[in-house]
């Protein structure tokens, strides 16, 4: 247990730094954020923000790992790490067309899901021959498993993994939301990885519980930096990985329950504009928009987005007590 709180300090600590040299060199490369037409009026304030900042947390946690490692017993942190690191450099090159080309939308969403699909792929052969892939699906609460075909399980797992990394880059829509909703789910899986004896696989969402708070200083409303996709896609490969690596993945129906709520509410918007011909469900989508336009300010939306996270996050502890009792 003191290792994975002295990772997280170590890694508020790394993240604070990093993002103190980081973020000059990103104004100095002109690494700013292009804000969308269809998107608020009032963020247009926030062009020219320096994309990227993901890179402070996504580094702290790789030091801390690294500093770990002759301590560790179990590698498949190093996985779930390659894996997050993969969807990030995926995120990283949709910030780059953006960037390189000043617009919102960098790589198409066929780019990206094809992308994200092979990766997805890799990871989950190699976590089913080293064996810590099971195909037995865990539910929550009721402490059963099944089991399901490889194949099939491997298919279901794909569009699970992408599908999450996803919900959780629609969250990076303003400022703070993002790292303060997965803050807790972070805490959950080093807490989850501790109490079921693989503390080795604590080590990473423990140093991104710490980077991610370092992260929110700069990140706050308002933000003098967004994490971009390069780090939201991260986020969203640590999230999805770790629930897979602990061979539960079920369980980020709860953790994950903000982002699925995200994801809802855009494909909601979408169906019912094209159904009704141009009418909306929702003021805007993602439902954070929405809310915006309700009337209510950044700071109000994070605060309660994140307490939500933090209350789905106990009731997933709850949900596996059978599993680590």
């Amino acid at each position: 247990m003191t290792r994975i709180i002295v990772t997280a300090l170590v890694g508020a600590v790394l993240s604070g730094v990093l993002g103190y040299f980081l973020l000059p060199v990103l104004r100095a490369l002109k690494v700013g954020q292009s804000v969308r037409e269809i998107g608020p009026t009032w963020h247009n304030s926030k062009a020219g923000t320096p994309l990227m900042g993901g890179l402070m947390f996504i580094f702290a946690a790789i030091l801390c790992l690294l500093g770990n490692l002759p301590g560790m017993t179990d590698y498949t942190v190093f996985y779930v790490l390659a894996l997050s690191l993969c969807f990030g450099l995926v995120g990283f090159l949709d910030d780059f067309c953006k960037v390189k080309f000043k617009r919102d939308l960098g790589l198409t969403a066929l780019q990206k899901a094809m992308l994200q699909m092979a990766v997805s792929a890799i990871y989950l052969y190699v976590l089913y021959r080293e064996g810590t892939l099971t195909c037995d699906i865990y539910v929550p609460f009721f402490n059963v498993t099944f089991y399901i075909h490889p194949i099939v399980y491997i298919f279901f797992a794909m569009f699970v993994m992408v599908g999450c990394v996803n919900a959780v880059n629609l969250t990076d829509g303003i400022d703070g939301l993002s790292s303060s909703v997965t803050i807790p789910v972070m805490v959950f899986f080093a807490a989850a990885a501790f109490a079921m004896g693989r503390y080795d696989l604590a080590l990473l969402p423990a140093a991104l519980v710490g980077g991610l708070i370092a992260y929110l200083f700069y990140n706050f409303h308002p933000a003098k930096v967004f994490m971009g996709d390069t780090g939201s896609l991260f986020l969203g490969g640590v999230v999805c990985a770790m629930a897979f690596a602990l061979d539960m993945p079920l369980i980020l129906i709860l953790v994950g329950f903000v982002y699925i709520v995200e994801t809802i509410s855009d494909i909601i918007q979408v169906t019912y504009f094209k159904l009704t011909h141009g009418k909306r469900f929702f003021k805007m989508a993602p439902i954070h928009h929405h809310f915006e336009k309700c009337g209510w300010k950044e700071e109000k939306i994070v605060f309660v987005f994140a307490g939500v996270s933090a209350v789905m996050c106990v009731v997933a502890w709850f949900g596996i007590s059978g599993r680590i009792g």
